[in-house]
């Protein structure tokens, strides 16, 4: 189990205390000083089930700035959205967990990361 996570996010911090609580066993990434590559996020979007779009802080001035809230969320655009989310990882929600070869989650709250660890 991997958790993907910025240090300042408070809801990153929840995580890693429930995790520590459950005593489950993962490996921490700083995704922000370890951004994920293009092949990466489209792996991990598989495992999420979800598009890059579902995924975006369209709230983060990055996005502003890009005009994301315009790109076009179809099949055509997705690599231009996950080039977006790689170039500038500040975009990512988070935290996700890598739960397992098949298995991933935003776990923005803590029913989600009780989730991910029934299913790990």
């Amino acid at each position: 189990m991997e958790i993907w996570i910025n240090p300042a996010c408070s809801k990153c911090r929840a995580a890693l205390e429930l995790l520590d609580a459950e005593q489950v066993g993962y490996t921490v990434r700083h995704y922000l000083e370890d951004p994920p590559t293009e092949a990466e996020l489209g792996e991990v979007l598989g495992r999420l089930g979800l598009e890059p779009w579902d995924i975006t802080r369209l709230g983060e001035t990055v996005a502003a700035d890009l005009g994301m809230d315009s790109w076009p969320r179809t099949h055509e655009s997705r690599d231009r959205w996950i080039a977006a989310l790689a170039a500038n990882p500040i975009l990512i929600q988070r935290p996700i967990i890598t739960v397992d070869e098949t298995t991933a989650t935003v776990a923005r709250s803590p029913e989600a990361v009780r989730a991910a660890i029934r299913s790990d």
